[in-house]
């Protein structure tokens, strides 16, 4: 079985977060960069399965800037047998629809059995990708899943719903998206840290993938206006002198709150 893990390096999940105000874009030098937490568990997700199931692959795949490959190969030390890297400063800034065109035609050229992603990157978090690529791919998307059950040409899984739980199946291939109730990632060890250092690393660029030019210069959404988040006001204080539950009644009906 392949099983493909789409994985990202991501500025540090609990350091302070800035946007270029030119560009629009994240300042990814501004803090640490490190590897989405959620990507780690959807790797975590397809070792362990990929552990039970004889001759079974595991491929992570990325799209990001070539700096990115330190950060990936932590990925490789963990346990997967190879990363595919699509760098290309074309793509610097792709929406979510060139983002999915472009990783659907990488998974298509590398050919899965399955594929593994985390619901809502702690960067963006659009939490749409996922169904996107399913749509594009053409495969079931079982999405959402607090966990699973995989086996050679199937695969089952749970998610929350309405205050129960629903257990869904598919036929593979297919495409799941995973929450952050899976297992955290293990850590590598020095034989997984070593091994990494000979594990295949292949870069791909948007043009290599057949990404058609017009898809790179005439992007489908654009950004209107960037700005700095306002500062937080003091906030309205309300002192009770005997009539504060009026004071309280009042403030909410005035600001809708009530």
């Amino acid at each position: 079985m392949k099983i493909i893990v789409l994985m990202k390096e991501v500025p540090d999940t609990y350091g302070e977060r800035t946007l270029n105000l030119e560009t629009g874009l994240a300042e990814r030098g501004a803090t640490e960069a490190v590897l989405d937490e959620i990507g780690e568990r959807a790797l975590e997700a397809a070792l362990s399965s990929a552990e039970k199931i004889d001759g079974s692959e595991v491929i992570v795949l990325s799209m990001g800037p070539a700096t990115a490959a330190a950060t990936l190969r932590r990925a490789l030390a963990m346990g997967a047998a190879k990363l595919v890297h699509i760098s290309d400063e074309k793509l610097s800034g792709a929406d979510l629809g060139l983002t999915a065109d472009v990783l659907a035609a990488a998974i298509r050229r590398i050919g899965f059995d399955l594929v593994i992603t985390g619901n809502l990157s702690t960067d963006g978090s659009g939490g749409v990708l996922p169904a996107m690529l399913a749509e594009i791919l053409g495969v079931p998307h079982a999405s959402t899943l607090n966990s699973v059950e995989i086996s050679a040409g199937r695969l089952e899984g749970t998610r929350e719903a309405n205050g129960g739980v629903m257990t869904v199946a598919t036929e593979l291939p297919a495409l799941i998206s995973i929450t952050d109730r899976f297992p955290a990632a293990r850590f590598p060890n020095f034989k997984g840290i070593m091994a990494a250092k000979k594990k295949p690393v292949e870069m791909l660029t948007a043009a290599e993938l057949g990404v058609d030019s017009d898809a790179l210069d005439n992007p489908r959404s654009i950004m209107i206006s960037v700005s700095e988040k306002p500062p937080r006001s003091a906030g309205t204080k309300i002192v009770d002198e005997g009539d504060g539950g009026k004071k309280l009644a009042e403030f909410l009906v005035q600001n809708r709150l009530a």
